[in-house]
């Protein structure tokens, strides 16, 4: 599935991706609607990952240009009191702005968008909650196609319209998901499972190296070599990076990429959004790392 996704991610300041094709933002951090512009209109969904004010604060604006009384729809970790706090200061707020839909979302948790597409929720260790309680999300999208089942292959079209006609489709065919989606939100985690052939992962890495992370007891964060290496056995299409500390220039950032990758033998490109700066095509740039050819 072609995606054109256009970000901003800076780690403390605001963080946001817009996935044009499927209406979906993924977080609302500050200066999205302005970067947006009128294409915020074609905001349907909206997946906060948690709580922290740079990747919410934007919501307001955003709902009161677009509120529409049905979208769109801002999905949240069940859990976190803020989000219905700032629910209501909405609509004490903006009292004429049509209120928009705000659903709580648990790990576990499927979405369905539309007939062949859903997303599914999964927590993530960079809130601090006791088991079962949700407050921080990472999210996938994956599309739903039907696949005939095997003991029917050998039959003919006709045979076959004939089982569905008289069984049903269930009976003749098999739902098979494909991943086209993932997105890490902020977390210390770098369990990959999830993330098992998607087409495109966008994962935050806001540390260049472990000793960034400890030596400021900031263990809620990845760290970028522990994605490059997680990112080698999970057969993904192409990997985005973001939410970088502001300590790092780009040339340091693209470097440090070049040389996690080299290193892990990364056989997919891999893309980064780097501090301070709006990408409105990440796919369609160059690749910070590329694999060899051949």
């Amino acid at each position: 599935m072609k995606l054109t996704i256009s970000g901003y991610s800076t780690a403390l300041y605001a963080t946001w991706y817009f996935v044009h094709e499927l209406g979906i933002l993924f977080d609302a951090g500050d200066g999205v609607t302005a970067a947006l512009a009128q294409k915020t209109g074609k905001v349907r969904h909206i997946f906060v990952s948690h709580a922290d004010r740079d990747h919410l604060a934007g919501l307001i604006q955003l709902i009161q240009l677009n509120g529409k009384g049905d979208s769109p729809v801002v999905y949240y970790p069940a859990d976190c009191g803020s989000f219905p706090a700032l629910a209501a200061f909405q609509k004490r707020f903006d009292p004429d702005t049509p209120q928009c839909p705000w659903q709580p979302v648990r790990s576990g948790d499927e979405i369905p968008l539309r007939s062949d597409l859903v997303v599914k929720a999964f927590s993530n260790a960079h809130v601090s909650a006791p088991e079962g309680v949700t407050k921080s999300l990472s999210y996938l999208v994956e599309q739903k196609k039907r696949k005939l089942k095997p003991e029917y292959e050998s039959l003919k079209g006709a045979e076959i319209g004939r089982l569905r006609r008289e069984k049903g489709e269930d009976y003749v065919t098999d739902e098979v998901r494909a991943p086209i989606l993932g997105y890490s939100g902020d977390t210390p985690g770098t369990e990959f499972a999830m993330w098992q052939g998607c087409e495109v992962l966008i994962h935050e890495s806001t540390f260049l190296n472990g000793g960034d992370a400890n030596a400021r007891h900031e263990e809620k964060h990845s760290v970028l070599d522990d994605v490059i290496r997680a990112a080698g056995s999970a057969n993904l299409g192409a990997l985005i990076l973001g939410h970088f500390s502001v300590r790092y220039a780009p040339a340091e950032i693209h470097s440090a990429i070049k040389n996690a990758c080299a290193a892990r033998g990364t056989s997919i490109p891999v893309y980064c959004v780097c501090p301070m700066e709006t990408t409105r095509d990440i796919l369609r740039d160059t690749p910070v790392f590329s694999p060899p050819v051949g």
